[in-house]
């Protein structure tokens, strides 16, 4: 990430918007921390307000738990 305190992030040629680099950061900490799943950006009057992350859990027959809880 850019050590000023707004990175770009181009969505397409035409349109650049600004996001703050802690913002950024936190979506890429959450894309990077799940292994099945979705993040959903929440935002409001062209603000993010919100990060959800949803987590989805394989199981299969030889391994019925989760990869973190078998330690």
């Amino acid at each position: 990430m850019a050590a000023d305190s707004e990175s770009q992030i181009t969505a397409n040629k035409d349109l650049v918007k600004k996001i703050p680099a802690d913002i950024a950061q936190e979506i890429l900490r959450a894309v990077a921390s799940i292994e099945y799943g979705s993040i959903e950006v929440v935002v409001h009057e062209s603000k993010v307000v919100q990060i959800e992350c949803r987590e989805k859990i394989r199981v299969s027959q030889r391994r019925s738990c989760r990869k973190t809880l078998e330690s």
